[in-house]
């Protein structure tokens, strides 16, 4: 039993920091400095035991010597008022370049930052500012905070109406408009390209918008999981070849019990070893773009702030469109960014993640995507058009002819071969002038076969393919239909090609150009340039096509997560599902013979497309990183 002199110790600390305003209950108010810009409020986040960062240790409350190897000696110039530092950051392990961020120089100004009778002891207590050695303050600067708090109480500074200067070190040390430089960690895996590229259409724009941002992309399982959790992305590679046995694995671990069992042994055995993995990465924030990457670091990251003594964001990009697991939602992450209302309600119902934590900001795409749609704008308008033509020039491809872009993935996988020989010989047969740019990826084979293949006897077949058993499950547990127009116009063209076979109408044979492409950087250049895109359901192609205006054939997906994304489209009306490749053949010379309806299912395409979403999702995420990072240098007592 501690004994009763321990309570009586442990009750005058309290007493001491209470009145000396480190358990305050002031919060930043959002107010403009010249020095240190806008600050908004900041949400007290827990550190999972009840604590906040203004109960922690803060760059206030330590002793100057604490940190004379990371900020040195301020040099006065002959104003006599200009302050120098800097703060340079040792490189991440595997960081993509050197981590190194240099803070430029603050002048105080006593208009923003009032002088007061105890800058001597606040001086001395501004400098704790975490090395990157993440040293602890001696006990002799732990004697020193005491007698300077004492010092600030006797002396009576104002708590609230007056405005404490903040010693010129500290404020040499805090983000500038030129020098707001993040450490940034990405948490995927390599189960499929999706996280990869979201990731990197991230990371470009943090170094974009906040020149000197560093990151990094961590596989926490890969690198520190046990048995089964480091097999994740071989055991992916084998399931995405065998749908079936996928189907079974993600349904079965999408639920509750499933979701109890992984979450306890993970955090069990894998949790103290994934925490000293992220820390050795040094993050200003962290942001998971996989599924499971979110329970466990989570923990390690909040873990980290409390022996750190400051706030590490962390924020959850999902990548998902239309379905997601239940493993993306967490409610102990700082913001979720999501693409859809199906992902919102799923967010709210399986993770009980709070509306405020919610962000529907579209799925983050490459770049290229949001220059590409600012270019063109309309492409159903006359301006629109005539750009998708110079960029048809640019690609080399005849832009007095419509262009069918079809893809299947970065591995050239799925029935690209059966489909293209559909396409060929049904447009040929309606007299269908087109280009045909296949997608084939690393499928170097495909490629230099569409290359020497023999087309006169894929007409004479109908490119009829082998018989393919029909997904009946998404047609049976999915109600998504397509769009009134679509089938209008099926309808239609089914009427007349019923009365052309009749009369024994032979059309004049298309011209139809079918072009290989290996692994393709422009993407972007390739989709405005189309006018129909045919392709998997896989969340990215779909928002990055949509970005454009792009209408879709989707021709197959992964069970789970992707059945989602063929709703969104059906749904949203700019596109359709099909698997058989005569019937997608079929379709899509319906949709070339109807300009009014690719031009409707365009507008519908660009309502969901969010081309800008990348660079909206890192403003906000670095926004708040800096505004934590500031914090943790100042402390919240001397915010403005």
């Amino acid at each position: 039993m501690p004994s009763l002199a321990s309570f009586s110790t442990v009750l005058n600390i309290l007493l001491l920091l209470t009145r000396s305003g480190a358990y305050g209950n002031e919060k930043p108010t959002a107010t403009t400095s010249p020095s240190f810009g806008i600050r908004l409020d900041l949400p007290r986040m827990p550190y999972g035991d009840g604590t906040n960062p203004s109960t922690t240790t803060s760059p206030v409350s330590e002793s100057l010597s604490s940190h004379n190897d990371t900020i040195p000696t301020s040099t006065a110039t002959s104003g006599g008022a200009k302050q120098t530092a800097s703060f340079v950051s040792s490189p991440s392990p595997g960081g993509a370049s050197g981590a190194t961020a240099s803070f430029a120089t603050h002048k105080a100004q006593s208009s923003s930052l009032h002088k007061s009778a105890s800058k001597t002891a606040l001086g001395a207590t501004s400098s704790s500012i975490p090395s990157e050695s993440g040293s602890t303050p001696s006990s002799s600067a732990k004697t020193q905070l005491s007698s300077t708090l004492a010092t600030i109480e006797e002396t009576n500074v104002p708590q609230t109406t007056d405005k404490v200067e903040v010693p010129d070190e500290v404020i040499n040390a805090l983000p500038t408009e030129k020098g707001r430089a993040l450490r940034v960690l990405f948490l995927s895996s390599d189960t499929g390209g999706g996280h990869r590229a979201s990731a990197l259409s991230l990371a470009n724009q943090f170094q974009r918008l906040y020149p000197g941002t560093t990151y990094d992309l961590l596989d926490i399982w890969t690198e520190d999981g046990c048995y089964p959790y480091h097999t994740i992305v071989k055991s992916y590679k084998h399931l995405s070849a065998n749908p079936n046995q996928w189907r079974l694995l993600y349904y079965a671990s999408n639920s509750h019990p499933y979701e109890f069992v992984m979450n306890h042994h993970s955090m069990f055995m894998c949790e103290r070893k994934i925490r000293r993995r992220i820390e050795s990465y040094k993050p200003d924030v962290v942001i998971s773009v996989h599924p499971t990457m979110n329970n466990v670091p989570i923990k390690s990251t909040r873990e980290i702030s409390k022996k750190l003594g400051r706030h590490i964001p962390f924020f959850t990009v999902v990548t998902d469109f239309g379905s997601g697991h239940c493993t993306w939602f967490h409610k102990g992450v700082d913001k979720v960014f999501i693409a859809s209302d199906r992902i919102q309600k799923l967010a709210k119902k399986r993770g009980k993640v709070a509306d405020d934590q919610l962000v529907m900001s579209g799925l983050p795409i490459r770049y290229d995507f949001a220059i590409q749609a600012e270019k063109m704008g309309d492409r159903t308008t006359e301006e629109g058009k005539a750009y998708q033509r110079s960029i048809k020039e640019e690609l080399g491809i005849n832009p007095d002819k419509p262009m069918v872009l079809v893809m299947g993935g970065g591995e050239g996988v799925g029935s690209l071969s059966d489909i293209v020989n559909a396409l060929y010989a049904r447009f040929m047969k309606q007299g269908i002038d087109v280009t045909i740019c296949v997608v084939c990826g690393r499928n170097e084979k495909l490629k230099n076969d569409l290359e020497t293949r023999d087309w006169g006897t894929i007409l004479e077949t109908d490119g009829a393919p082998k018989k393919r058993k029909r997904d009946v499950v998404y047609h049976i547990f999915h109600k998504a239909v397509r769009s009134k127009k679509i089938q209008a116009s099926l309808d239609r063209a089914a009427k007349l090609d019923a009365k052309e076979q009749e009369m024994h109408i032979v059309h004049e044979p298309g011209k139809v150009d079918v072009v290989g492409l290996g692994f393709i950087t422009n993407m972007a250049d390739y989709m405005v340039g189309a006018n129909i895109l045919v392709s998997k359901a896989g969340p990215g192609t779909i928002a990055e096509a949509a970005a454009v205006g792009l209408p879709i054939m989707l021709t197959s997906y992964l069970p789970g997560q992707e059945a989602g994304n063929v709703d969104v489209v059906l749904d949203g009306g700019f596109g359709d599902y099909c698997e058989d490749p005569i019937l997608i053949a079929k379709e899509l010379s319906c949709w070339l013979q109807d300009a009014e309806l690719i031009d409707v299912m365009s507008v519908a395409a660009k309502r969901v497309g969010h081309p800008h979403a990348a660079e909206h999702i890192v403003s906000e995420i670095a926004e708040t990183s800096l505004r934590w990072k500031e914090q943790s240098l100042l402390g919240p007592k001397y915010l403005p």
